[in-house]
């Protein structure tokens, strides 16, 4: 029976927070430990005592706020995790109830899966937020409310298909030692869109992993909120991705061990 650690990419929500370690705690798989990535200096997180948690939260952050350093953060939650295998997932993402049953159906030690999310509007986020009621996202509320993506409500959990790219920081897993080989996060990258999930993917594959995707299976819903990223951002990302790639390094230099 696998063992995972989910890896959470926190920044400012506890809200958002609260509402992911309540649906952690009533995933039909529950065999893991919960890890929150800050990327920030260290917040009050003592909201959380007063929920229900019968799992192990561990909480690693920065030293102090200098910009955007998911990776940095994902590094000290993997220094940190005890999990066999990998989950990683964003602090504006509430995980569907059976989204762990799927990544321990269907990662295995030789391949890399990923899941896709429901986009909620700013209505229904509204009303999570002001309730905490997770059963504001049932099929039959989320199917008429005017969110986005909605085929991502449809939970087909035998579909698998392989691909070619995918992973998305959001919503993936992996077997921790798949990344300890490649040295974990690369920090170079200081902005969003492509260091945190494209970069991975691709020293990843480099190593002769498949890829599969469970969008089907591993189904998020996504909260509402203004884009914390444009595109300038995501084309420096890409300029460095390009350069990293042209000179192989798929064992990062500026990663878990530096």
């Amino acid at each position: 029976m696998k063992y995972f650690s989910v890896i959470i990419a926190y920044y400012k929500n506890p809200k958002a927070l609260n509402l992911i370690i309540k649906a952690l705690e009533l995933q039909s798989y529950q065999n893991f430990e919960i890890i929150i990535a800050e990327d920030d200096k260290k917040s009050d997180l003592d909201f959380l005592t007063n929920l229900n948690i019968s799992h192990k939260i561990k909480h690693v952050f920065q030293s102090e706020d200098t910009g955007f350093r998911k990776n940095a953060a994902l590094n000290k939650a993997l220094a940190i995790c005890q999990g066999t295998h990998l989950v990683f997932i964003d602090g504006d993402c509430i995980p569907h109830h059976h989204f762990l049953k799927a990544y321990s159906r269907h990662l295995k030690d030789e391949n890399i899966c990923f899941g896709r999310r429901v986009m909620i509007n700013p209505e229904l986020t509204a009303a999570l937020y002001q309730s905490g009621d997770l059963n504001l996202l049932k099929f039959s509320r989320v199917i008429f409310s005017g969110s986005k993506r909605l085929k991502y409500l449809l939970y087909l959990p035998f579909i698998i298909q392989k691909r070619k790219t995918g992973i998305w920081g959001h919503n993936w897993g992996v077997a921790k030692h798949h990344l300890l080989d490649i040295n974990g996060f690369d920090e170079d990258y200081q902005t969003a869109g492509v260091g945190e999930d494209v970069d991975v993917e691709w020293r990843l594959l480099s190593m002769g992993l498949k890829l599969y995707s469970i969008r089907f299976a591993a189904i998020q819903f996504h909260l509402h909120h203004k884009e914390n990223y444009n595109d300038e951002d995501v084309q420096t990302g890409k300029k460095m991705l390009l350069q990293k790639q042209k000179h192989g390094f798929i064992r990062c230099k500026n990663g878990l061990v530096k």
